[in-house]
């Protein structure tokens, strides 16, 4: 049957894979257990290419009618009539921002310029976590759009619209870039809580600006190095304060003596 090609797994059972090409590409929309299934398959995808109308997106992922495809095949395939692009992972591009499914239900909303970058990348989910392979790493999507490790969400940084699929860089508000801060108080007067976690948090000292917080956080690392304790503690980087300033910031905070006697021997 046309767009049918007959494959054998390794066990020697029959398989039957259906494809199409458009624009002179060849499109695998995957493998099915019987010829008639796999010639369904390429009926209803370049149905999907050729009947608009018929199969507008997003609508057709849950139409019945195309539920011989997987969801990902419908997108690539909608997504080449619709936009002229043939992309790989589950995209489909809008004017000014694009829609990553991650089920035929579900999707992650980002600005058209990281459409490069997801385009050759697979989101996956594992613990309630989304990350990408990066060059042999696994890398978590918020890292990204400057979320720290172990952020937590509407502490460290929130949904401006509320909505945490929204990736777009305009809904997405850092509240606290640096480890070992918080920030305290509302409608725009804020000072911020540096602490450190030894057994427990331990409160080191409330400042006028995050830098400082982060400053007097980076001290307390140190002063608990120094007396012999052997943690990993996560480092802040403050590429924009001077090297003067920051000198002159860490030489005047004082470390409360409840850490320094909780080290004590």
């Amino acid at each position: 049957m046309k767009g049918v090609y007959i494959t054998q797994k390794k066990n020697g059972q029959k398989s039957y894979r259906a494809s199409l090409t458009a624009g002179g590409r060849h499109i695998s929309l995957g493998s099915y257990s019987s010829q008639k299934k796999a010639h369904e398959a390429y009926l209803t995808g370049s149905a999907i290419l050729y009947e608009k109308s018929a199969y507008p997106f997003p609508d057709v992922l849950s139409s019945k009618k195309a539920s011989i495809l997987r969801y990902d095949k419908i997108i690539l395939l909608c997504n080449l009539r619709d936009n002229g692009m043939y992309i790989s992972q589950p995209i489909y591009v809008y004017r000014r921002f694009f829609h990553y499914y991650l089920s035929d239900s579900e999707f992650l909303t980002f600005d058209k310029e990281d459409l490069f970058y997801y385009a050759t990348r697979r989101i996956m989910r594992r613990g309630g976590h989304l990350f990408v392979a990066d060059y042999g790493m696994q890398v978590t999507i918020t890292g990204r759009y400057g979320i720290r490790p172990f952020a937590v969400k509407d502490r460290d940084y929130r949904f401006v619209n509320g909505d945490d699929k929204d990736f777009r860089y305009s809904n997405i508000e850092i509240i606290n870039p640096y480890y070992g801060v918080l920030r305290e108080g509302t409608f725009g007067q804020y000072r911020y809580l540096a602490r450190i976690h030894l057994n427990g948090n331990f409160r080191i000292g409330v400042f006028d600006s995050p830098q400082a917080a982060a400053i007097a956080y980076n001290k307390a690392v140190d002063i608990c190095k120094g007396l012999g304790l052997d943690k990993n503690f996560p480092i802040n980087y403050l590429e924009n304060v001077p090297a003067g300033e920051y000198a002159e910031i860490y030489d005047s905070i004082q470390i409360p003596r409840t850490i320094t006697d909780y080290l004590a021997p």
